[in-house]
């Protein structure tokens, strides 16, 4: 599991963040067992109350489950796996529209910008 982090955001919601990015990519898929905390934590290199606050908010936003004794896993509702990748398009559409319009772009100005740079960087 490789993540580099940011100075910016708090490290339990960058993990949170790769977990979605994981899911939205099929890297990780429903059902899945995920790594303990302990072990998460020593994989990314942070410390193991961050590990136990991603896995608290992820448990609670249902993306992952775990039972008592059991190993963590992805949760196996669809619909919610199907609009990680939703919500982590529209956050990073929002984020460049936001930016792009402070200098002053027009809409046809930037879907021309879009179209070309998503055809030369394939």
């Amino acid at each position: 599991m490789e993540i580099n982090f940011n100075n910016r955001d708090p490290v339990y919601l960058q993990v949170i963040r790769f977990f979605k990015e994981q899911i939205a990519t099929g890297k990780l898929v429903a059902g899945q067992e995920i790594p303990s905390r302990r072990e998460l934590a020593t994989l990314m290199k942070i410390n193991p109350n961050t590990a136990q606050k991603a896995y608290k908010e992820m448990e609670e936003l249902n993306l992952i489950t775990t039972e008592k004794n059991f190993p963590s896993k992805i949760t196996t509702d669809s619909n919610l796996l199907n609009s990680v990748r939703d919500e982590l398009i529209g956050e990073a559409v929002s984020e460049f529209v936001n930016s792009v319009k402070t200098i002053g772009v027009s809409l046809d100005e930037l879907i021309e910008a879009v179209k070309h740079e998503y055809e030369t960087n394939k």
